[in-house]
């Protein structure tokens, strides 16, 4: 069902009081994209994030975000292979959701409303908007063999505060 690959430039769990590296790790997963799947993909990162010592705060969103991402996956391509990478290094961390179906999904305006009594599509403007109040980005990128969307946050950093 899955395959992970990982490479560590430094252990997972380094001492308390040790300066973050520039690169700490990556993490692959690749299965099929089917809804079954989905809670084991959440499990197997949200104890990589455990690991890394992400905040709770951090890792609560990253997971919602990966949820919404994955879920879009199983429902627009539902076929291929789907592959969720993590990426921790120099103060950011970058969430990827692969997949092999055709055409790149339009990000949504954050200004953007959606239809209140709309029981779906809101998944891409909910990850965008994580995104942004974690100081972060939401990009779509075509990939090799189909598309990847990632979202990329500061980790380890004081919260932003909103200027009133």
């Amino acid at each position: 069902m899955y395959a992970m690959q990982a490479t560590h430039a430094t252990p997972l769990s380094p001492a308390a009081d040790a300066p973050a590296p520039a690169v700490r790790s990556f993490v692959h997963w690749v299965t099929d994209p089917v809804a079954a799947h989905v809670p084991q993909v959440r499990a197997r990162v949200r104890t990589v994030l455990d690991g890394w010592r992400i905040s709770v705060d951090e890792s609560d969103s990253l997971l919602l975000a990966l949820s919404e991402l994955v879920g879009n996956v199983v429902r627009h391509v539902g076929a291929g292979r789907m592959r969720v990478a993590l990426t921790s290094g120099g103060g950011w961390l970058r969430l990827e959701v692969a997949d092999q179906g055709a055409g790149l999904p339009r990000l949504p305006s954050p200004r953007a409303e959606g239809d209140p009594e709309a029981e779906a599509g809101r998944g891409l403007l909910i990850v965008q908007l994580l995104a942004a109040d974690l100081g972060g980005e939401l990009t779509v990128v075509a990939a090799e063999f189909g598309k990847a969307v990632r979202l990329r946050i500061p980790v380890g950093q004081a919260p932003r505060i909103e200027q009133c």
